[in-house]
């Protein structure tokens, strides 16, 4: 039934529909609030399950092992 639903000539066509309805301006700023908002999801979702997804959290969690001495 949605075979074939998101085909690269579809999302062009898409855009290019937004792009003369909204204009450039608006088009580049509604793109930076989905962009907000997912990095916001995702976050809020590492913060429940508790993992560090950031890379900082990856090098701190580096540094500490290597830093282990096993006797």
């Amino acid at each position: 039934m949605f075979e074939g639903l998101f085909q690269p000539t579809h999302l062009i066509i898409i855009l290019v529909i937004a792009l003369v309805v909204f204009g450039p301006s608006r088009v580049s700023d509604l793109g930076s609030s989905l962009g907000k908002a997912i990095r916001g999801f995702k976050k809020s979702m590492s913060e429940l399950t508790g993992d560090e997804g950031t890379s900082e959290g990856k090098d701190k969690q580096k540094k500490s092992s290597s830093r282990r001495t096993f006797w």
